[in-house]
């Protein structure tokens, strides 16, 4: 017992064991939960959703060759990733994730989608949103009317070097296939002010560029704030942006399952969609957001939905062969 003044000793014994005991119960607490994302890929609205005791780990796909990206990924419990990305990850270091329950929530489309992945990497992928990419047109109500039927529009004149393209070949000759005009690559190509995917926005404000195109989720924020940009969904049908939710851990299922399960909220579902994000889940309310127009923005109609194509993983020949078909748009 401490006399009523302790002695030095015993006050040095005393904290002794009071940092023991901090150690010992820090060393009881469980880790927290780690996520890795590319922050620029999602909207507001949906990094708010992820669970506030989640640490959310920043990462970027662009450089997914430098082991600092590598070991965030190796250390995180979840990775997002979208589509585009997907060949630049090893799937070996991911758990199957598509055995749980929550695959049952899954809608047609997704499931649809996952079907034309190898089985491996169909085991592994969750879908947790789907972005359509969007027409914004500045200054140009004359343009709207005829970019709601098709694609055609984009090869009038007066977008001669006015067009912001995403800078993927593969997005710009699925839409080049849509354009009713032979040589139509060609053709679409040389109505190109430049092939951006991180300042395109930008770039359309503050050049003389009249058409972007950006993923919905990108540019939602800036439809509010310039009333000179429009937003179209052609008819007939757009590009999509799918993001796939991947797990290293079996530990943590129930966490996973319950954040997945509270994104079905109505109020969060009406956030995600005012910001371009829709959930790839079968519930009836969800299902609604892909059947009607949203105002004040309009999405995609039903129409544009069912018109609409993903991008599955390439194989090694096709790749070669979008190489070929693209180089060969460039000869005179």
């Amino acid at each position: 017992m401490f006399s009523k003044f302790p002695t030095r000793r015993e006050f040095l014994k005393c904290g002794k064991l009071s940092l023991l005991f901090f150690l010992y119960s820090c060393s009881n607490l469980p880790n927290k939960v780690k996520i890795a994302l590319q922050n620029s890929f999602y909207p507001e609205s949906f990094k708010d959703t992820i669970p506030k005791d989640w640490k959310q780990e920043k990462i970027n796909f662009e450089n997914i060759q430098l082991q600092k990206n590598r070991n965030t990924i190796f250390n995180s419990d979840f990775t997002l990733i979208n589509d585009g990305w997907i060949s630049s990850i090893d799937f070996s270091e991911f758990e199957k994730i598509n055995e749980y329950a929550l695959f049952e929530n899954l809608d047609k489309r997704s499931i649809d989608f996952l079907g034309s992945f190898d089985q491996n990497l169909r085991s592994k992928l969750f879908p947790i949103g789907v972005v359509p990419y969007t027409i914004i047109i500045k200054n140009n109500k004359e343009l709207i009317t005829s970019a709601r039927t098709s694609w055609d529009f984009l090869l009038s004149e007066k977008l001669t070097g006015k067009i912001i393209f995403p800078q993927s070949p593969r997005i710009i000759l699925s839409i080049a296939q849509k354009i009713n005009s032979s040589n139509s690559l060609k053709k679409l190509k040389s109505q190109a002010m430049l092939f951006d995917d991180k300042n395109m926005l930008n770039w359309l404000i503050n050049s003389d560029a009249i058409v972007a195109i950006v993923p919905y989720s990108l540019c939602s924020k800036y439809l509010k704030i310039d009333p000179r940009l429009s937003l179209v969904f052609p008819s007939q049908g757009v590009p999509l942006m799918w993001h796939f939710l991947l797990s290293r851990s079996n530990l943590n299922n129930a966490i996973l399952m319950k954040w997945i399960k509270s994104l079905e909220n109505k109020s969060i579902v009406d956030k995600l969609v005012s910001q371009g994000w829709f959930l790839p889940f079968n519930s009836d309310y969800l299902q609604s957001k892909y059947k009607t127009e949203m105002l004040p923005i309009s999405g995609p109609s039903e129409k544009c939905w069912e018109n609409s194509w993903s991008f599955p993983v390439l194989t090694n020949e096709q790749k070669i062969n979008l190489k070929n078909i693209w180089n060969e748009s460039l000869s005179p």
